[in-house]
């Protein structure tokens, strides 16, 4: 068997859940301040390694992961498998001597970058289709193979050559295992497994570290799974008839849900990353950051407001990170803004009245602070020890630790200044105060970000 091409339908169905694939590809694959200095992209490829089985055997990493999961196929159904994973291929830095002749180096200063010696990731893609009838039994077995390869780039700039950069790809090997069995019961569900297993022949030697290692390595290894006819069940939230069968599946460094759109079943991504079903990217997001549990707001901030000389490393770095420069520079206000929060779970309840169910649509929010005069937090008060105590009191603050956290305790004793008080729908009363001699107390007033304390949690203050 080699590699295949898939059909347009097929083809079609994976593009929909490579987004999230992406994403699994990349996790992790340069950090912020996305800097090859940076001692945390010093030791990379944290998820889906799978290692050559000499450095298996001598370290606490794996050369396989197995996949297995139910479907329901029909009768003449086709299965499509995609393979992902990266090749680490190192890249050295040469500069151009007086000579003529290249050395190494550890940077070629230019004028918009700096480079510097890095692992920079080669997608992969192993692929194969076949008839669900051919998997019962030995199954399908695809060996592969990606040849060693070296390629050379000249430096420039301002038209001289001031250098080169080398780049090297290790001869890889492995071989992807597909098979399927029934099993018994009044429903036609199969036990499908996949593995994907290392098989490169690369000697690990007495002295060798994991660095020697990442070459000849599939990395951040994942599976796309397709169904031309039938459906995959939920690993995640099975039916109730088919949890005992999901949890005789043995899933090895990996773990298959649900891909593509809620309410189709004919897609399956298994990841080295637990994720649940239906997986998706936050439709906000402006592109990849590539750092793990990426928090877009802060992380684009933070890398717009690295120094020039910081960039310029990072552009060098590598063409990803200098795409994730370039993202940070370029981002208008309103997609920044765009990604400060989304509550997914509210929807509108304002408008026209108009049938929704057995439901009405309110002409006015739930509540309108312009329009319920019953509520005031500018000049509602709360009597503490028989004074009244609203917006312009001073207190002094007694948090208490049924009510607050380690960092509140701090403030026990001190004097803060009565900004608003403030009552929940369930009867609460809150204080809202900015503590005296705080600095930061105006911004805090202009931002309406206030510190909030309990009733019985404040003493009054005489004014002076």
């Amino acid at each position: 068997m080699t590699t295949v091409a898939f059909t347009p339908g097929t083809e079609a169905r994976f593009a929909v859940a490579r987004h999230v694939a992406d994403a699994v590809l990349f996790e992790g694959y340069v950090l912020y301040p996305y800097r090859a200095s940076a001692a945390k992209n010093r030791l990379r490829w944290q998820f889906g390694v799978l290692v050559p089985p000499s450095w298996s055997a001598v370290a606490e990493e794996h050369d396989l992961q197995r996949t297995e999961c139910l479907m329901e196929p029909r009768t003449g159904a086709e299965l499509a498998v995609e393979v992902r994973f990266l090749r680490a291929q190192r890249r050295t830095v040469e500069e151009l001597r007086e000579d003529g002749t290249y050395a190494p180096t550890d940077e070629l200063r230019l004028a918009d970058r700096v480079l510097v010696p890095w692992d920079e990731g080669v997608e992969e893609r192993v692929t194969l289709a076949v008839p669900v009838a051919e998997l019962r039994g030995d199954g399908a077995v695809l060996p592969f193979t990606r040849p060693a390869a070296d390629e050379v780039e000249k430096v420039t700039d301002d038209g001289r050559v001031l250098g080169r950069l080398v780049r090297r790809r290790d001869e890889i090997s492995g071989t992807l295992r597909i098979s399927s069995a029934e099993l018994d019961g009044p429903y036609r569900v199969e036990r499908l497994s996949v593995t994907v297993e290392n098989t490169s022949t690369w000697t690990a030697e007495r002295d060798t570290d994991r660095h020697a290692a990442l070459p000849y390595s599939l990395v951040a290894a994942h599976a796309l799974l397709r169904l031309d006819g039938g459906s995959f069940l939920s690993m995640t939230d099975p039916p109730e008839w088919a949890k005992g069968a999901v949890a005789a599946c043995r899933n090895l460094h990996t773990w298959p849900v649900l891909a593509g759109e809620p309410g189709r079943d004919d897609l399956m991504l298994s990841s080295p990353i637990i994720l649940e079903d239906h997986p998706a990217i936050a439709p906000e997001s402006p592109g990849a950051l590539y750092d793990a549990t990426e928090i877009d707001e802060i992380l684009a901030l933070r890398t717009a407001a690295l120094t020039d000389e910081e960039k310029r490393e990072a552009r060098g770095t590598d063409a990803r990170a200098a795409a994730v420069i370039e993202l940070a520079d370029t981002m208008p206000p309103e997609v920044l803004e765009r990604l400060h929060g989304a509550v997914r779970s509210l929807q509108s309840v304002t408008g026209t009245p108009k049938p929704a169910g057995n439901i009405l649509e309110p002409e006015t929010p739930w509540w309108d602070p312009g329009g319920d005069t019953g509520v005031d937090p500018g000049n509602d008060h709360v009597l503490v020890d028989g004074r009244a105590v609203r917006a312009g009191s001073r207190v002094v603050l007694r948090p208490r630790l049924r009510h607050t956290d380690a960092q509140d305790l701090f403030l026990d004793g001190r004097s803060a200044l009565v900004e608003a008080v403030l009552h929940d729908v369930d009867g609460g009363v809150h204080i809202a105060v900015t503590v005296e001699d705080d600095p930061g107390a105006d911004i805090r007033r202009e931002q309406g970000r206030f510190l909030y304390f309990q009733p019985d949690e404040v003493e009054t203050l005489e004014d002076r």
